[in-house]
């Protein structure tokens, strides 16, 4: 038998948050026979205490924790926990017909597409962190199956028989062995593995791997649905993840096939103006092809690979971009109209992305919009108890009822009414990748064994830093409504690393106090190094005061803003329950109960700070993001236009200039974070 010998890296094995190094063999037969064994080792890398790129690879400077090392506090930690009781924790119930155990994925014949997999990306995170047995218990046969179905060719995943497939509406029924959801199921089997340490899933991609880069060129990534072919990326982060585990050089080779046969994203967004173009991009690939050219810099570090990846986002804000962060693409991009959809889907990509582009080349501007994302798009498009959600939202979104409206894709009216499955079932099972991935990447690991807060939220990190101390740290905060962050550190006295903390662009000057002293000031847009001998019980209070400013958009309309958050007109609500008989299932409508029609008074900018009110009503709670509990509000000074009307039961053309308004009253208005927000406008009118 011909054998192929690959040698592991050491990786950390996640045990209570910390890390146990490992090293490890694997023999791969030409046929696909594995075996595996373990050895001890001391040292993770040359350079950290957690996986660090192999050579030729080029180091990266941020290095993911092992799931578990961070647990959120506070809300945050409530918001995953309303998660679990929500959707994302009983979806193979009330998603039975697709989830349920006629699953593909679970050796059934029901569904062989994305659904299963797009479900556990963020179920797994989710059970893990919070170590919730009962959703731990719903993971294991997922990963059982996909671990003890691998055929001895390497594929992996479902293969049902002809004829068997159910006829239910949207179901994927064809394309069974198709690339793209494999693409998912590696992701959840990556953080399976960072979870348990599960050495099967290092001999299953191995395996898998193996097998693409013999089956690739003759069946390439595009040959069963161009999903793959334009996320392709998801599948090349995988290949290096392994890679830096194992040493294998033949996964070099893999992925120069797989960028290869990839959509050419580098060179769409460096010599096309495609994003300008109306429907040139599915938003959701857009959102994951945004990584695609950081990943590959890393196996060959030449400066276009990201260059492209911040003019995209610098050409997505100008031609698509919208006050909270994302874009309109209803599916396809669409312009920056307030009043386009822009896709849960396209959102959570959207977060994962910038997750990875800052791990690789620590851009702040990448970590300040995805705060923007995180605190202003994503709270608003479920409802709180995660009962429902929507699949498109609205920058502008005066009226939520079932009704077509300017989208490039309508779904029956349905795509902007709260439901389990209005609009398309992708978002559902999706879009709870979210918050558990924003908290695995509140901290990482540095290459000069330290650690970073590079985005913020209450929790505790446990890490290895220096010549191998474990230690924690304590963050405190109500960030983003408060601008104060407090860390204490617990662990061994007299331990030297450098924490790096993230100063916004949007920061003025952000102010250190280490033990109450003041420590320095610093200048936003950078990431700081706190480089120190620390002590048990140190304190380290990060300020970073907040301004209001206002921001240019679609049609000279501006938006108020106030460090990471956008503020929308508050908009009485009154909800209605639709009870609903075919696919879409039962939906929530919402309709106005107040005015929406307002332009904002214009404000000279030296005036911004005194004529923009900001009322402190609460500290946050465990449940901030709704218009009643919002813990505070901006009052603001407005007129209403009266010609400014509904329009397919969404607000009409933004007026430019409005005139005319000589004799309405000047009115004072109450905004509150775009993520309380559920009917709002965050792009006003300015009157003059």
């Amino acid at each position: 038998m011909n054998l192929t010998r690959v040698e592991f890296g050491r990786w950390p094995i996640c045990r209570n948050g910390l890390s146990i190094g490992v090293a490890a063999m694997v023999l791969v037969s030409m046929t696909g026979t594995v075996s595996f064994r373990v050895q001890p080792a001391k040292r993770i890398s040359d350079s950290s205490w957690y996986l660090q790129n192999r050579e030729p690879l080029r180091p990266n400077p941020y290095l993911e924790l092992p799931i578990g090392a961070i647990q959120p506090r506070g809300w945050l930690k409530a918001e995953l926990e309303a998660m679990a009781r929500g959707m994302t924790g009983h979806l193979d119930s009330l998603y039975g017909q697709v989830l349920g155990k006629r699953n593909g994925w679970l050796g059934g014949n029901g569904d062989v597409w994305e659904r299963g997999p797009y479900w556990l990306d963020g179920l797994v995170p989710l059970a893990y962190i919070l170590h919730d047995q009962r959703l731990i218990a719903k993971v294991q046969p997922w990963i059982r199956w996909s671990l003890d179905h691998q055929r001895p060719d390497g594929y992996f995943g479902p293969v049902p028989a002809a004829g068997k497939l159910p006829h239910e509406p949207g179901l994927q029924r064809n394309n069974a062995q198709d690339w793209w959801p494999k693409m998912v199921m590696l992701k959840v089997l990556q953080q399976y593995y960072e979870a348990t340490g599960d050495k099967r899933v290092i001999t299953l991609m191995t395996r898998y791997f193996h097998y693409q880069l013999r089956q690739l060129p003759k069946t390439p990534l595009g040959q069963w649905s161009w999903w793959a072919t334009q996320r392709g990326g998801d599948n090349l982060l995988e290949v290096y993840w392994l890679y830096d585990i194992t040493g294998d050089t033949s996964l070099l080779r893999l992925g120069d096939l797989l960028y290869a046969q990839t959509f050419s994203w580098t060179d769409a967004f460096l010599h096309t103006q495609g994003i300008s173009d109306r429907f040139a991009f599915h938003g959701v690939n857009l959102a994951q092809g945004l990584k695609e050219p950081v990943i590959y810099y890393q196996r060959h570090p030449e400066n276009k690979y990201p260059d492209a990846v911040f003019r995209a986002i610098r050409d997505i804000r100008r031609y698509l971009g919208q006050p909270e962060g994302m874009y309109g693409a209803d599916e396809m991009t669409h312009g920056n109209n307030p009043t386009q959809g822009s896709e849960f889907c396209s959102a959570v990509e959207m977060m994962f992305s910038l997750e990875n582009i800052i791990r690789i080349t620590g851009d702040v501007h990448c970590m300040d919009l995805l705060e923007r994302i995180t605190f202003n798009a994503l709270p608003t498009q479920a409802e709180q108890n995660f009962s429902g959600r929507q699949y498109f939202q609205q920058a502008n979104q005066v009226m939520i009822s079932r009704h077509p409206r300017n989208f490039n894709t309508h779904y029956d009216g349905t795509a902007l009414c709260y439901g389990l499955l209005t609009g398309y079932p992708c978002c559902t099972v999706n879009m709870s990748q979210g918050w558990p991935k924003y908290v695995q990447h509140l901290w990482f690991a540095t290459a000069d064994r330290g650690l970073a807060a590079l985005v913020y939220g209450s929790s505790v990190v446990h890490a290895r830093v220096g010549d191998g101390a474990r230690v924690s740290f304590s963050e405190v905060s109500d960030y983003p409504f408060s601008s104060r962050i407090r860390f204490v550190y617990h662990g061994p006295s007299r331990t030297w690393f450098p924490l790096g903390l993230r100063i916004p662009a949007w920061c003025d000057t952000g102010i250190i106090l280490v033990d109450h002293k003041i420590w320095g000031r610093f200048a936003g847009a950078q990431v700081v190094k706190v480089n120190r001998s620390w002590s048990d019980s140190d304190t380290l209070v990060l300020d970073l005061p907040m301004h209001i400013t206002l921001s240019r958009w679609y049609e000279d309309a501006v938006a108020v803003e106030r460090g990471p958050l956008v503020y929308a007109l508050k908009v009485g609500e009154h909800w209605k329950q639709v009870r609903n008989s075919d696919h879409y299932g039962n939906y929530d409508e919402v309709f106005p109960t107040t005015p929406w029609n307002y332009g904002l008074m214009e404000v000279p900018k030296s005036r911004w700070q005194e004529d923009f009110r900001v009322v402190y009503r609460k500290k946050a709670g465990l449940h901030p993001w709704s218009g009643d509990n919002a813990p505070l509000v901006i009052r603001a000074r407005a007129k209403i236009i009266p010609y400014w009307k509904l329009y397919n039961d969404m607000a009409g053309p933004l007026p430019c200039d409005p005139t005319g308004l000589g004799k309405e009253p000047i009115r004072e208005i109450t905004l509150i974070p775009y993520g309380c927000s559920v009917l709002r406008i965050s792009e006003f009118p300015l009157i003059r």
